[in-house]
C-alpha cells in the first residue's frame, strides 16, 4: 500500500499534533509546517523541535558525564569510585567527603554538581545514590581536627575515612579514583583529579550529593543546639545573620577556631565557649 502523501493544508491541528506523535518529520515536512498560516499548527512545530532539542542535549550530557568512567574502564578498571567533598569554607561544623560506585549507566534524573541542585532534588537524589550504588561512604571530620591539622588535611581525612566506611559497609573498595580536583596522600588506588570534576562526572557529581546533604543534616542538628547562629539557614558559612551572631555571642563549640574571622573574635582564650554546656 503507498504511503499516504503528508499534506499539511489538509489536516486539521489535531491531525498535526497525531502526526507528529508518530512520525519523525524531515527538513522539508518541518519547513512546510513552520510555514502554515495556522498559529496553532506552527506552535506544535516549535513544541516538537525544542523537546527533540532537549533529548539530544540530555544525550550528550549523558555521554560526556561518563566518559572519565568509561575510560577508566577501557583501561581494565572495575571499580571506579567518585570522591567529593562539602564543608572546606564554612567558619562552623565538619568537613564531609563522599565516596561512591555507581553502576555503569544507572539513570539518576536531575543528578550534577550539587551546588547546582535545588534542595528537594538534592534530597531525592540523596536516596536514590544510596538505593541504587554499587558502594558508597561517607567521611567526617570535626572542627577539632580542623583547627589541630588544617583544612585541607581535615579534607583528605574526610576523603579516606569515606572509602573506610565503604569498605566496612560494603566490603568493597575501588581500584581507581575520580576526585574533584582532590589529590589524596594516603591512598594506594590510581586516580584523577578532575577540574571541577562534580560537573565533569556522574560518580563524582553523585558523591558531591551525599556530602552536601550529610553535612547539610548535621549543620540542621547542630542548629537545634546553637540555634543563636542560624546554621539550619547558613550551614556555618560566613553569612550577614551568622557574622552578626559571632560577633554578640562569640564562638560556640562547633566554630572552626583556626579561621580568622572566628579567631578574632576570641578575647581570652579562658572566655571560650562560656555559656555554653560542652
Amino acid at each position: 500500500m503507498p504511503r499516504k502523501k503528508f499534506e499539511v493544508d489538509t489536516m486539521t491541528v489535531g491531525d498535526v499534533r497525531d502526526w507528529l506523535l508518530t512520525n519523525t518529520p524531515n527538513a522539508r515536512q518541518i519547513k512546510t509546517i513552520q510555514g502554515d498560516e495556522r498559529a496553532g499548527v506552527r506552535k506544535l512545530i516549535e513544541t516538537y523541535l525544542r523537546e527533540q532539542k532537549r533529548l539530544v542535549d540530555a544525550a550528550a550530557f549523558q555521554d560526556r558525564m561518563w566518559s572519565y568512567e568509561r575510560r577508566c574502564r577501557e583501561q581494565g578498571f572495575e571499580l571506579i569510585a567518585g570522591i567529593d567533598e562539602a564543608g572546606r569554607g564554612p567558619l562552623a561544623g565538619p568537613v564531609v567527603a563522599a565516596a561512591v560506585m555507581l553502576p555503569d549507566g544507572i539513570l539518576l534524573p536531575g543528578l550534577n554538581d550539587s551546588k547546582q541542585v535545588k534542595e528537594d532534588v538534592r534530597e531525592r537524589l540523596y536516596d536514590l545514590i544510596c538505593e541504587g550504588a554499587v558502594a558508597y561512604g561517607v567521611g567526617v571530620v570535626d572542627e577539632a581536627y580542623i583547627d589541630e591539622h588544617n583544612i585541607l588535611q581535615g579534607t583528605f581525612e574526610a576523603a579516606r575515612r569515606a572509602l573506610r566506611e565503604m569498605q566496612a559497609r560494603f566490603g568493597l573498595m575501588p581500584d581507581f579514583l575520580l576526585t574533584d580536583c582532590l589529590k589524596i596522600p594516603g591512598v594506594t588506588q590510581p586516580y584523577e583529579a578532575i577540574v571541577k570534576g562534580d560537573a565533569s562526572s556522574f560518580s563524582i557529581a553523585a558523591a558531591s550529593i551525599l556530602a552536601k546533604v550529610t553535612r547539610d543534616r548535621l549543620m540542621v542538628e547542630y542548629a537545634q543546639l546553637y540555634p543563636q547562629y542560624g546554621f539550619d539557614r547558613n550551614k556555618g558559612y560566613g553569612s550577614t545573620d551568622h557574622m552578626a551572631a559571632l560577633e554578640e555571642y562569640g564562638p560556640c563549640p562547633i566554630h572552626r577556631t583556626s579561621f580568622a574571622p572566628v579567631g578574632k573574635k576570641l578575647q581570652v582564650q579562658g572566655t571560650l565557649f562560656d555559656g555554653f554546656d560542652l
